[in-house]
């Protein structure tokens, strides 16, 4: 058994679901509450878990997520007590296919995004992801594996070997290369 809780993290739209996707295939089960369902643009589902988002104010669900994976949008990570061994999956993609992919998305569901210019956005972006990387680098128990996005899509099996090494092997990276759609990378910078 995995001794440690797996986070899932990145900024939205930056491949979390994916990666989830990937890890669950692999064998390792989902903190996962299926309330948000799949759509077109997460055609193979969110795996999300409502919960995470009261993580400053609840933590008790973490108990029983030894052995599972839960996306933790990358805002919240620090949310996390530092009272247990994490290992954080955590998603790099171009900043321009982020905000490009939510701006499609806010778009097919006919919602208004921030005021905020894409360039301005982006810069916003690389601080939080500047400061939550230095905040985990600055936990002994947090273990962080950096993937990129274009890896995943270009080459899925070295990423899913990568992976099952960071997570403790033994999980099947047959099925989690084989839960990356390449097609479904439409938003490109």
């Amino acid at each position: 058994m995995r001794d440690f809780v797996t986070i899932v993290s990145g900024l939205p739209r930056s491949g979390t679901s994916m990666a989830m996707q990937m890890i669950v295939a692999g064998g390792i089960p989902p903190v996962t509450d299926g309330l948000r369902a799949a759509d077109a643009d997460n055609p193979r589902g969110y795996f999300e878990f409502e919960r995470v988002k009261q993580l400053k104010t609840d933590k008790a669900w973490l108990e029983d997520a030894r052995g599972h994976v839960v996306k933790v949008i990358h805002m919240l990570v620090t949310e996390l007590p530092d009272d247990r061994p994490y290992r954080v999956v955590f998603l790099d993609r171009d900043l321009r296919e982020v905000v490009k992919s939510q701006s499609t998305m806010l778009a097919r569901n006919a919602k208004s995004g921030g005021a905020l210019p894409p360039e301005r956005l982006m810069a916003v972006y690389e601080a939080q992801l500047k400061q939550v990387h230095a905040w985990l680098a600055a936990r002994p128990n947090f273990a962080v594996l950096s993937v990129k996005h274009a890896d995943l899509i270009r080459d899925a099996a070295a990423e899913a070997r990568e992976m099952n090494a960071f997570l403790g092997g033994g999980l099947d990276e047959a099925a989690m290369a084989a839960a990356v759609d390449p097609s479904l990378h439409r938003n490109r910078a």
